[in-house]
């Protein structure tokens, strides 16, 4: 099993790029997923935030891979060398494709760390085909429901600042200001994140999740753990869902001095989290 280890990411073994291909029973078109493979031991799984690659946690996944777990990062259809259709998909087939890479390389049951959009096919893959998920990461993740009661919607509040950040038609100078009001905390520089923006990939994605019953994915099946990994200063999440409505399944955590982007703002608390949620599950085996 992993250990404590304070090694920094230089110390650890490099990634390897690795593309799996198949063909979904309901379609006759080919797909294929790109995914980075780094480290050896017990498989954590990243899935990325909307219209974003799995390089946003190259430092992350190398504090994972330095404390001794391997770690995949599929890119979703048009990022990287990810195809396949584009038309008409739900969360459904994203969560197929990250499956294409878990059944190529036979790892069995693993954590999957969904970052906000991320946790949408992540807690779909949990309930879609339990027999590969050990647990549930949702790092800065909505829950896709409000709170009983609740009239809040910080996403439909933000809505231009999320799109624009994006939006590659805009001004550096708007595209920082939507990046400082919605994802990143006060003090922090958005300007990392000014590039790795995918806009064919967002409106894909986006589509998905509208078309998808939240029903279908919202408690990642009836079974496995969740670790609801919370940021400080998260704009856009409602804190605090989960855990009423499914009880002593989810773990709450929160990452200080982070907003919704959290992994470049606080790489090494986010590894460290993921990777003590991870621990408690393998040695549950």
């Amino acid at each position: 099993m992993p250990t404590e280890n304070q090694s920094t990411p230089a110390a650890m073994a490099p990634s390897q790029s690795k593309l799996v291909s198949y063909r979904p029973s309901h379609t006759n078109a080919d797909v294929q997923i790109e995914f980075n493979d780094q480290g050896t031991g017990p498989v954590v799984c990243i899935l990325p935030s909307l219209a974003r690659s799995g390089r946003d946690y190259d430092v992350v996944a190398a504090h994972l891979a330095a404390s001794g777990f391997r770690v995949f990062r599929p890119e979703p259809r048009g990022i990287g060398r990810s195809k396949g259709p584009m038309d008409g998909l739900d969360l459904h087939d994203f969560a197929r494709d990250v499956a294409a890479v878990l059944d190529s390389e036979k790892v069995g049951p693993v954590v999957i760390v969904g970052h906000a959009w991320g946790s949408q096919p992540a807690r779909t893959l949990a309930a879609d085909r339990p027999d590969l998920v050990r647990g549930v990461v949702m790092a800065a993740a909505s829950a896709g429901k409000l709170a009983p009661g609740s009239t809040e919607r910080p996403y439909s509040r933000l809505r231009e600042e999320i799109d624009g950040a994006g939006d590659l038609s805009l001004s550096e100078a708007r595209r920082l200001e939507c990046l400082r009001k919605a994802f990143f905390a006060p003090g922090h520089d958005p300007s990392v994140w000014l590039g790795g923006w995918f806009p064919a990939a967002h409106e894909v994605q986006a589509r998905a999740r509208e078309i998808t019953p939240v029903d279908d994915y919202f408690s990642a099946g009836d079974r496995v753990p969740i670790l609801d990994l919370q940021a400080e200063h998260d704009a856009v999440v409602i804190p605090n869902i989960m855990k009423p409505m499914l009880g002593d399944r989810v773990t709450v955590q929160i990452i200080r001095d982070a907003g919704h982007a959290m992994a470049p703002e606080q790489p090494r608390a986010m590894s460290d989290a993921i990777a003590s949620f991870a621990r408690k599950l393998y040695r549950a085996d």
